[in-house]
């Protein structure tokens, strides 16, 4: 017997800020989560699973119109016709939407009930599953403390969107813990909320498969669901699959060895084809970042955006037809130079008084507010789509104005040095 368990499809995530790159593939981007759910739903036909699990957060809070839910519906119905039922809890981002609640469900498609936990059996495949969606946005109380004990003679499974005892970057919904999900004696703990695919444990399995679709640069590397295989009433395979449609990326590129800016362009290059090879038919989303101390450097920095011009024009030139299958999201320079700032920073002249004033000013908080008030006005009037969502930016931040100061280190020091205008 066959199942699979997905976890934040988020169908229809609006993906903010993408219109605000330019060349970036809009329309493929913003139906990545539609083209997901339809590969879960084919999945589960092809592997003849016996049900799927869905933990929560299968929408993104309200829809822009009610095509987001028909979408849905018509990918259940998929699953009807092969005889797939489906057993889902609300989370926190669809518990809060009254149109989410009024959407109407083929009857392959059991909802839990948010007042308490509630036990749904499959009988056909001796399984009963255990759970209990969000009533609400903010669910502050252990739901999983609630939930009965075992029952005798069939495979438990726990279904249940928790940020379990805290993850980075979650908020801290449903907390519980490991110890009360094992006293409960069931075979499978089926958990959303989390975006990375974690396995928790083994005995018995606590798994988060991670969110269905990558849906920003924070959110990398291949996305899916897990597929699991029980046998007499075990857990006998716990296996991640790919079913992204849009892999997002962060490309990393190695400059150590270059000794100008085109090779690091033809490096960049040929790692981007790389990470697209792995990627499949996927379009690569990609964070690419060059990194390195390299004598590249100078000629890197002294004119980023015409090396970020280059870099791109290389992808959309590319004989292997790149520019298809990779956007360049973000270009990230975290080059140095060779020279020996610790050096320089005791030698006597300007260069070296210029060297002790930007690493004071990096290492006294005093120093990184006084900066931060020169910019606070700048700040204020930054436009709101370079101030919200991933990748914000915060001009008086200790964090971005230590990494403003790094950067007029590895640019200005060492042109000053070879006499560069």
């Amino acid at each position: 017997m066959k199942f699979v368990h997905a976890a934040d499809l988020h169908v229809d995530s609006p993906l903010r800020g993408l219109d605000r790159y330019e060349g970036a593939p809009v329309a493929r981007m913003r139906s990545a989560t539609r083209g997901a759910l339809e590969n879960l739903v084919s999945m589960c036909i092809e592997e003849g699973a016996s049900f799927l699990l869905l933990a929560g957060d299968v929408f993104d809070g309200g829809w822009k119109d009610y095509s987001t839910g028909l979408f849905f519906v018509a990918q259940m119905a998929r699953l009807r016709e092969a005889k797939i039922p489906v057993v889902l809890v609300r989370g926190n981002h669809d518990a809060m939407s009254s149109v989410v609640k009024a959407l109407r469900l083929p009857d392959n498609v059991r909802e839990l009930s948010h007042k308490k936990p509630e036990s749904f059996e499959l009988a056909d495949a001796s399984v009963v599953v255990h759970g209990q969606s969000f009533g609400a946005r903010i669910q502050t109380e252990d739901l999983a403390a609630r939930y009965p004990d075992a029952r005798r003679g069939v495979l438990n499974i726990g279904l249940l969107h928790t940020s379990v005892d805290g993850r980075e970057g979650h908020e801290p919904y449903a907390p519980t813990s490991i110890e009360t999900m094992r006293a409960k004696g069931y075979d499978y703990w089926a958990l959303g909320h989390v975006h990375a695919r974690e396995v928790l444990s083994t005995d018995p399995w606590i798994v988060f498969p991670g969110n269905l679709q990558g849906r920003h640069a924070r959110e990398t590397g291949p996305k899916g669901a897990t597929l699991v295989t029980a046998t007499d009433g075990e857990i006998t395979s716990v296996e991640h699959r790919d079913l992204d449609v849009a892999r997002w990326q962060v490309v990393t590129v190695d400059a150590s060895q270059c000794t100008d800016a085109m090779e690091v362009v033809d490096r960049a290059r040929d790692a981007l084809a790389s990470a697209a090879t792995a990627a499949g038919d996927r379009i690569l989303a990609a964070r690419l970042v060059v990194r390195g101390q390299t004598r590249a450097n100078a000629s890197v920095r002294r004119d980023v955006d015409k090396f970020t011009s280059e870099l791109r024009a290389a992808v959309s030139s590319s004989e292997a037809a790149l520019g298809d299958r990779v956007w360049i999201e973000k270009i990230g320079i975290e080059t140095r130079s060779h020279v020996d700032l610790a050096l320089l920073r005791e030698e006597p002249g300007a260069v070296g008084h210029l060297a002790r004033r930007l690493g004071a000013i990096k290492a006294d908080d005093a120093e990184l507010a006084a900066l931060g008030a020169v910019l606070a006005d700048l700040d204020k009037r930054l436009p709101a789509e370079l101030r919200e969502g991933e990748g914000a930016l915060t001009l008086t931040a200790p964090p971005f104005l230590r990494a403003l100061l790094e950067d007029v280190e590895q640019t200005l020091l060492p042109s000053l040095l070879d006499g560069e205008s």
